[in-house]
C-alpha cells in the first residue's frame, strides 16, 4: 500500500506545479468597451481616457500588461493626492477587474481542463497519500521521529512550505491581479453556486475548504478509534463546508446579503462597519435576522456556550481558521513553543488586539449614529489599518503562512480577538476544564509535544492540577496522545474547577495564580 502513498504524492506535486505555472500563462489585450464594462459610472470617462495608450496592444505577461496600467494610472491618482484634490482620487482598484477581462489564454477558454491538471490533481493526490497513511500505527500518537522530519521540524521542506504559504497570501491579498488565470479557472463553479463570476476569495474558500476536506482525511486516519477526534474533525468540515463556503454563495444566487453566520465579532471586524450594516437594512426581514443573529451570537451565544463547554465548541468545532489549524496544520503542532516567554507574550499582544478591535469598533458604532460628523473619515482609516495589519498580514500572512515556522495556531493563539473574548470567559466564569491525574503520569511529554497552543501540559499533569488555561482550546489531542490516560477533558462543577494552590513558575518568588 506504500505504492498508493507514493502515487498520491506525485499527483499532489504535478497538481501544486500546474498550479504555480497556470498564472503565467496567457496575454492581455484590453479595449475601451471592456474598461466601461469594469469600472463604476462614476470613474467609466476618466478610466477609459487614461488607459486609452493600451487599447489593441498584446501584452505577453501579466507582468508587462500590469506595469503599463501603473504607469498610465499611477501618475494621474499620485498628481491629485499631491495636490490634495481628494474628492478627485479614484480610490477604487480596478486592476483586478480590468486584468481579469483582458485575459487571453486557454484556462479561460477551457477552466475545466485547468481546473482538473492543478487543483483536481492536488485533490486527488492528497486523499490518496492520507487513504492508507497511519494504517499500521497503533492507536495514539508518539514522537515517533517526527523531530527529524524535514517537513515537521523547520527543515528544508518545511520552509519551503511556508514560503509558498507566505507567497501565495501575499499576493491574494495585495496583488490578486497576478492570479486571474487561477481565478478564470474556477468561474464555472462560481456561477454554478452564486451566478457570479469568481472572485480571488471565491478561489480562495475553495481551495480553503478542500485542503480542510483532504487533510481531514488525514486526521480521520491518524485519530482512528478516537470518538472525539472522529467528531470534531468532521464538525469543522460540515461548518467550513455548508456554513462558510455554500451557504454564503448560495444567500448570493438568492439576491441576499454575502453572510457566514458562523462568523462572529470581533473575528468578523467588520460586522459592525457603515456598509455591513447598510446591507442588512436593505435586505429586509432576511437582513434584519442576520443583524440579530450576528449581535445575540455576541453577547448571548459566546458566554452560554463557552460557559457550559469553554471555547473549544468555537475554537475546536466550528471555526473555519480552527478548522484549517486542526487539519492543514497538525502535522506542525509540535512546533509551538512552549516557554514562559512565548506564554506572555501571547497574554499581551492577543488581549491588545482584542482591545484594538472593541476600541474600532465603538468609534466606528459612535461615528454611524452621529451621521459621521463625530470623527468624520478617521473611522476609515483606522479600518485600512485593521484590515491591513491585522486581518490580512497577521490572520493570513503569518496566521497560516507560518506554520511550519511558528506552529499551526500562531493566529489562534497570538492574534485573534474572538479567541481572546472567549479566553477569559473561559478562564474566569466556565465548566470546562482539563483534569489530570497525576499519580499515572509517566513524564513521557506527549502531552506537551503536541500541544499546539504552547501549553506544557505536562507540568500540571507531574502536579496533578487541572488545566484552566485561556488559550486552551480542547483539542484534545493531549488526552489522545496520553498513553496512561492521564488527561480527561471534562464539564464539571465550576466551584471545584480551580485548585486551590497556585502555580509556580521558575522560582519561588515568581507566583502567578490560575
Amino acid at each position: 500500500m506504500r505504492g498508493i502513498e507514493k502515487i498520491g504524492l506525485g499527483l499532489f506535486l504535478v497538481g501544486l506545479i500546474a498550479f504555480l505555472v497556470i498564472p503565467f500563462l496567457g496575454s492581455y489585450r484590453l479595449s475601451e468597451e471592456l474598461v466601461l464594462e469594469n469600472t463604476k459610472e462614476i470613474h467609466r470617462e476618466k478610466m477609459a481616457e487614461l488607459l486609452s495608450p493600451l487599447y489593441g496592444k498584446e501584452y505577453g505577461s501579466s507582468f508587462s500588461f500590469l506595469a503599463a496600467y501603473r504607469d498610465q494610472f499611477n501618475p494621474y491618482n499620485d498628481d491629485l493626492k499631491s495636490q490634495q484634490l481628494w474628492d478627485d482620487v479614484i480610490w477604487d482598484d480596478y486592476t483586478f477587474p480590468i486584468a481579469k477581462a483582458s485575459l487571453q489564454s486557454p484556462v479561460k477558454e477551457n477552466p475545466w481542463i485547468y481546473f482538473g491538471l492543478s487543483i483536481g490533481m492536488a485533490v486527488l493526490g492528497g486523499f490518496l497519500n492520507n487513504f492508507r497513511k497511519h494504517a499500521d500505527q497503533p492507536e495514539g500518537v508518539k514522537n515517533n521521529g517526527i523531530f527529524h522530519s524535514s517537513m515537521k521540524n523547520r527543515g528544508w521542506m518545511g520552509i519551503v512550505s511556508g514560503t509558498l504559504l507566505i507567497l501565495f497570501y501575499v499576493v491574494l491579498y495585495w496583488f490578486p491581479a497576478y492570479l486571474v488565470n487561477l481565478v478564470a479557472m474556477v468561474d464555472p463553479i462560481s456561477r454554478f453556486l452564486s451566478g457570479n463570476p469568481a472572485s480571488q476569495w471565491f478561489l480562495y474558500g475553495l481551495i480553503y475548504t478542500l485542503a480542510i476536506l483532504v487533510m481531514g482525511i488525514r486526521m480521520f486516519r491518524k485519530y482512528r478509534g478516537n470518538r472525539y477526534q472522529q467528531l470534531r474533525t468532521a464538525s469543522v468540515m460540515f461548518f467550513q463546508t455548508a456554513f462558510a463556503f455554500l451557504i454564503p454563495e448560495i444567500l448570493v444566487l438568492l439576491n441576499q446579503p454575502y453572510f457566514d453566520f458562523k462568523n462572529i465579532w470581533p473575528l468578523d471586524y467588520d460586522f459592525f462597519y457603515e456598509y455591513q450594516i447598510s446591507t442588512f437594512l436593505s435586505a429586509g426581514g432576511v437582513g434584519m435576522f442576520m443583524l440579530v443573529w450576528g449581535i445575540l451570537l455576541i453577547l448571548v451565544g459566546v458566554p452560554v456556550f463557552t460557559y457550559f463547554f469553554g471555547k473549544r465548541w468555537y475554537c475546536s468545532w466550528v471555526c473555519g481558521c480552527g478548522g484549517l489549524a486542526e487539519t492543514v496544520g497538525d502535522p506542525y503542532r509540535q512546533l509551538s513553543d512552549k516557554s514562559l516567554k512565548a506564554w506572555k507574550y501571547e497574554r499581551w499582544i492577543v488581549h491588545s488586539v482584542l482591545a484594538l478591535a472593541v476600541v474600532m469598533t465603538v468609534l466606528t458604532i459612535a461615528n454611524y449614529f452621529s451621521g459621521f460628523s463625530l470623527l468624520g473619515n478617521v473611522t476609515n482609516q483606522l479600518h485600512s489599518f485593521y484590515g491591513f495589519a491585522i486581518g490580512s498580514a497577521f490572520a493570513g500572512v503569518v496566521g497560516t503562512g507560518f506554520y511550519p515556522f511558528m506552529g499551526n495556531r500562531v493566529w489562534c493563539r497570538f492574534g485573534c480577538p474572538l479567541a481572546a473574548y472567549l479566553g477569559i470567559v473561559q478562564r474566569f466564569k466556565s465548566r470546562f476544564r482539563i483534569t489530570t491525574n497525576g499519580g499515572q503520569c509517566i513524564s513521557c511529554g506527549n502531552c506537551s509535544t503536541y500541544c499546539e497552543m504552547g501549553i506544557d501540559v505536562r507540568w500540571y499533569a507531574q502536579r496533578g492540577q487541572n488545566i484552566v488555561r485561556a488559550s486552551c482550546v480542547g483539542c484534545g489531542v493531549c488526552a489522545s496522545v496520553c498513553p496512561r490516560g492521564v488527561l480527561k477533558l471534562e464539564n464539571g462543577p465550576e466551584q471545584n474547577r480551580i485548585n486551590e494552590l497556585p502555580i509556580l513558575i521558575g522560582n519561588d518568588s515568581i507566583r502567578i495564580k490560575q
